[in-house]
């Protein structure tokens, strides 16, 4: 339930952190530092402990911790309960506590890592990709992309003009699934030919390899014609 997995920062530099922060604060201090591969870890089947920090919020994890304990025929954890920093920045939108989900929102729209030099693209036109879920806010980065003088290129838009009786994909599309796909004007009935290729992924196959070439046609040659506009 994590926000914003993908920043989440790898195990190698979580531990590294955590040992750099261990020894600061007692340089003498023995400790293991383990990987978690399930709720519990070590706690409920290490007979050496004796003793589970928890906070108010996860004091409930201490106790299942505990119940586990018995079970497994070993005895109770002593839990020691600290209070969670607060953080007296965080905004409406973040946890009133210090949190790294809240120190993740703060880098979106930060620069993690310069753009990859590749000898083997060209320099311009530079090409971003938008890519994310429904609501994500793809429309409204690129306005701001436009607004900067990008030129856009709307693929949504592009799987439409694929599909017109003029379109690239047109003869190959009705060939493939049939006239019953077509309105009577002529048009391919988008909810028709999406009822043949839902759940069925060899259909969907067929169908993604007659217009995402097209697609991807169209692209490019969007692409150069921002180029030759500079």
């Amino acid at each position: 339930d994590k926000v914003l997995t993908e920043l989440i920062e790898p195990y190698e530099l979580r531990v590294a952190k955590l040992r750099e922060f261990l020894e600061d604060v007692k340089p003498s201090l023995r400790y293991d530092i383990v990987p978690l591969v399930d709720p519990y870890g070590p706690s409920v089947t290490d007979p050496s402990l004796q003793c589970l920090v928890v906070s108010e919020e996860t004091h409930r994890g201490g106790e299942a911790v505990n119940k586990k304990r018995r079970e497994n025929g070993l005895p109770e954890l002593a839990l020691y309960e600290i209070l969670l920093m607060k953080d007296p920045d965080h905004s409406q939108n973040e946890e009133e506590k210090i949190s790294s989900s809240s120190l993740r929102q703060r880098l979106l729209g930060t620069l993690l890592r310069p753009p990859r030099q590749d000898p083997t693209l060209p320099s311009r036109p530079y090409v971003i990709g938008l890519t994310g879920g429904t609501g994500s806010g793809k429309t409204a980065i690129a306005k701001l992309l436009g607004h900067l003088g990008a030129f856009l290129i709307d693929a949504d838009k592009l799987g439409h003009a694929v599909y017109v009786p003029s379109g690239p994909a047109y003869e190959q599309v009705v060939a493939a699934f049939g006239a019953e796909i077509l309105n009577e004007d002529g048009t391919i009935n988008r909810k028709v030919l999406g009822a043949k290729v839902f759940g069925n992924q060899e259909r969907l196959k067929s169908l993604t390899d007659i217009v995402w070439p097209e697609m991807a046609r169209m692209v490019k040659e969007q692409i150069g014609e921002a180029d030759a506009q500079g």
